[in-house]
């Protein structure tokens, strides 16, 4: 079996130069009180629909950034730097409000007064809206305005099979980045009134936390589905993978039947009644990608054309970073994934996922426990002794990505990992609790706050010229544009856009014959 050495030494510094990476990150708009901002998506803003850089996640109060394809993290960053300096800068010219700075959220007002996005009279907006009104049905809509940071990251010369190879192992040794990078142990009671919970009081001001948490964005709290958990996704291959989806996407599930397409009212409940609306709605780690056509679904141009990138889905915005992620922790993210591409990758079982699944919320809740064990292979190992090895196996491909950048930063960025990993306290989950114990008076609000503020202020203060301004005006002036010709092209009356773009003929045929996959009911 050839080494994961000799794998890296078969790269060669040109395909490694060819990395490519780019950035999503959701932030919610605050009011000054810690509160949820329920005003509009801002005119100045642009288009949610067509913006190819500012639009909104699930809430019209959920604002995404979203960067072009770099080549070098720097650039990247710099973009993302861009769009949230136009983007606070709007905000702070029609009034007061906030980028909030933490993945749990902020003060909610009650489930059904969290306003959904909005994306005009178009049948594709009004297919985006309607889907937001199928998952706050399927989940509260509480859980929706959970953010995060999502990672697309790529490398020239990979097929299908690498990229499901890849995935298998980072879905082995993702618990080792939600340590590391996991930053939402606490949050606001307000996010689970009503809903059942193990968190444990901290102070007597409505905050919730885990002693030992880490992301519990990622834990039992987070983007969980009763539904989804009968899913025993497998990650050997495109086809399989494929048929996955394929059978989540087109399978009835009871509940989402009794619930139905519209109200008695007339007005749309959901885009489906299948387990899955479509295919965004299956939660996960990391996802398998490509650029799509449009109008065409995302399942068909994976299985017409095959995997483009990955898409890292478990990073937790860092409150200490004016842009929730930094330059090291991008440099270490592109270090592990190459470990995951160029390391041995036996197929995963159903027994597996289980296992992974177990460690991934044992993770998110007690990850700093002193001597906290995960499963591995039917073991039980230690959580630090395992990601010791890891951090082991990352030095050489640091090693590489250095010499072919004329640096020493990626293996700065391990050496940073493997010191925290040993000192827990440095963290950023322990970060977090201590900030919100010794400064904030065991308030997460009043924590988020401050370090939000701190952000704005911040990003206010950088340098921005008269050109920059012009020129994100003009993207906004023009997504304003596209959308109004989007709406003014549109014919076709809506259920029938609905029925035709949610039918399994769009879905694309598998290449060949697979079994169907049972989903207990």
């Amino acid at each position: 079996m050839t080494s994961l050495q000799q794998r890296l030494d078969g790269l060669g510094t040109e395909r490694l130069r060819g990395m490519r990476r780019g950035l999503e990150k959701e932030s919610l708009r605050s009011q000054p009180d810690g509160k949820l901002a329920l005003t509009p998506h801002p005119a100045a803003l642009g288009s949610a629909l067509t913006h190819p850089h500012i639009t909104t996640d699930y809430s019209e109060s959920q604002l995404e950034l979203i960067t072009g394809v770099h080549g070098s993290v720097q650039s990247c960053l710099a973009e993302l730097s861009e769009v949230h300096q136009f983007t606070v800068r709007s905000l702070q010219a029609v009034g007061d409000e906030m980028l909030w700075a933490s993945s749990m959220p902020c003060g909610l007002p009650t489930d059904e007064t969290i306003p959904l996005g909005r994306y005009g009279s178009s049948n594709v907006g009004r297919a985006k809206s309607v889907y937001r009104m199928g998952l706050g049905h399927r989940y509260g809509r509480r859980m929706q305005t959970i953010s995060g940071i999502h990672y697309n990251w790529s490398l020239p010369g990979v097929d299908n099979d690498g990229y499901f190879a890849l995935i298998r192992n980072f879905r082995r040794h993702a618990f080792l980045l939600l340590t590391l990078f996991g930053a939402s142990p606490a949050l606001c009671s307000s996010f689970v009134e009503g809903r059942q919970h193990e968190l444990h009081p901290l102070g007597s001001g409505g905050t919730l936390h885990m002693p030992h948490g880490t992301s519990l964005r990622m834990g039992r709290l987070g983007y969980q589905s009763e539904a989804q958990a009968s899913l025993d996704v497998s990650y050997n291959g495109l086809e399989g993978y494929a048929a996955s989806l394929h059978d989540a996407l087109t399978r009835p599930w009871p509940a989402y039947e009794a619930l139905g397409i519209r109200n008695p009212g007339g007005d749309y409940n959901q885009l489906a009644t299948t387990l899955l609306q479509i295919e965004n709605e299956f939660y996960g780690t990391i996802r398998p990608k490509r650029v799509i056509f449009s109008g065409e679904r995302p399942l068909h141009a994976l299985r017409e054309r095959g995997v483009e990138y990955v898409e890292v889905r478990l990073m937790d915005l860092d409150p200490f970073e004016p842009l929730g992620i930094g330059a090291s922790t991008l440099r270490f993210l592109d270090v592990f994934l190459l470990h995951c591409l160029l390391s041995h990758s036996p197929a995963d079982t159903p027994e597996e996922i289980h296992a992974l699944k177990r460690n991934q919320h044992l993770t998110a809740a007690r990850g700093r426990e002193p001597g906290l064990c995960l499963e591995r292979q039917g073991q039980s190992v230690p959580l630090v002794d395992w990601g010791l090895e890891l951090l082991d196996q990352l030095g050489p491909i640091a090693a590489a990505l250095d010499a072919a950048q004329g640096d020493r930063e990626h293996a700065h960025a391990v050496a940073q990992a493997r010191a925290a990993l040993l000192a827990p306290e440095a963290l950023p989950s322990a970060r977090v609790l201590a900030a919100i114990r010794r400064e904030h008076s065991d308030s997460f609000l009043g924590f988020v706050r401050a370090q939000s503020l701190q952000t704005h202020q911040h990003l206010l203060g950088l340098p921005w010229s008269q050109q920059q301004q012009a020129r994100y005006e003009a993207l906004a002036a023009k997504s304003l544009e596209d959308q109004r010709a989007i709406e003014a092209a549109d014919s076709m009356p809506f259920e029938i856009y609905r029925r035709e773009y949610t039918s399994p003929a769009r879905l694309g045929r598998p290449r060949i014959a697979v079994p169907r996959v049972d989903v207990a009911a």
